[in-house]
């Protein structure tokens, strides 16, 4: 092995489509996220394999996303871009079929003036203050905007990972206020508004993370695996030091295997001296600063100097890596980044 591999199961991304489409109500369909080139996995092949799956409807962050998964579908699946129609969009939107959630009045103006008659949807602020129409700005358009026919009306949860977060049921009721009555098909859960239960998945539920192993989905099918070369070890003596500014000094001579990966792989710096690496079962401990294309891992332990060593695996998953970096797993997957080779694995199912 020459360089680090990424390994993604394919077959496990669609295990978990189809268990959240299990956990969401009768009659609700299961769209997919695959934002940010399907959270750092590939859009063209997970994307694929969500259709194969059953997926028929998915979103994207910009439309940008929304030609490259175009690409990779060709045309039929719904492509939502939750950024809604931007300016400079028009010509992308209409001519790759892409549906704009509309968040503003000024989106809503240029969509229905530039693409009339074109499919849309639109996006209500329920309280998270980041995307969306407020209050009063859905009462003053909503009469020619249902009138338009919109595909979907769409807000997003601030603290669904959180159960008994209060804003959740401030948001769930904030909904069904600005959009009782409407007789337009509705989506409010993500992954974790799915856990929350049935009152929160109306007509469409989309989930993101759980599809690729993250929290808050505990029961999601493993998806991701990386595996580090080993380029070089050596014998450090007791007080000498490893890595930039002297990170870790030896107790007693210890065996440092010098590993390809860095922060510049999206190994963040808050590992150092914290992350565990794996050789089989064998737990190896990180010492030293992380630096931007290598990291150092005591193996001293080891009867062997191992080919390759593990950062995620079956002992350690995005999410546990994301907490001893004091972060979040959508961290961990969206900056593995461009130089890991990465292999698909797929049709073991």
């Amino acid at each position: 092995m020459t360089t680090a591999t990424l390994s993604i199961d394919l077959d496990a991304i669609a295990a978990n489509w189809r268990a959240l489409d299990r956990a969401s109500a009768s009659g609700v369909q299961t769209a997919a996220v695959v934002k940010a080139d399907a959270y750092g996995l590939g859009i063209t092949r997970v994307a694929r394999a969500l259709a194969q799956a059953g997926a028929r409807r998915f979103f994207v962050a910009v439309s940008e996303e929304g030609a490259a998964l175009r690409q990779a579908l060709g045309p039929g699946p719904q492509i939502c871009v939750m950024s809604g129609h931007m300016a400079g969009d028009t010509e992308m939107v209409h001519d790759l079929d892409l549906c704009p959630m509309l968040n503003s009045i000024d989106q809503v103006t240029r969509h229905l003036e530039s693409l009339p008659g074109l499919p849309f949807g639109v996006q209500l602020d329920t309280g998270m203050n980041r995307l969306g129409m407020e209050e009063a700005e859905w009462e003053a358009v909503a009469p020619f905007v249902l009138e338009a026919g919109p595909e979907l009306i769409m807000s997003h949860l601030a603290c669904a990972d959180e159960p008994d977060h209060a804003l959740n049921e401030l948001q769930l009721a904030t909904f069904h206020a600005m959009t009782d009555g409407t007789g337009v098909p509705r989506s409010l859960a993500a992954t974790g508004g799915i856990l929350l239960g049935p009152k929160y998945h109306f007509d469409l539920t989309r989930p993101g993370i759980g599809l690729y192993g993250g929290r808050p989905y505990e029961g999601a099918s493993r998806v991701v695996g990386l595996s580090l070369p080993v380029i070089q070890t050596r014998v450090v003596q007791a007080g000498e030091s490893v890595g930039y500014a002297c990170g870790w000094t030896a107790d007693v001579p210890s065996m440092i295997a010098t590993v390809s990966g860095g922060y510049a792989d999206g190994l963040l710096r808050a590992l150092s001296n914290n992350a565990v690496l794996w050789d089989g079962d064998t737990p190896c401990p990180l010492v030293g600063r992380v630096s931007m294309d290598l990291i150092t891992v005591d193996i001293s332990h080891l009867s062997y100097v191992p080919r390759a060593l593990d950062i995620l695996g079956p002992h350690q998953t995005v999410d546990d890596l994301a907490d001893i970096a004091g972060t979040i797993g959508y961290e961990i997957l969206t900056s593995l980044g461009p130089r890991y080779t990465r292999r698909y694995q797929e049709g073991s199912a």
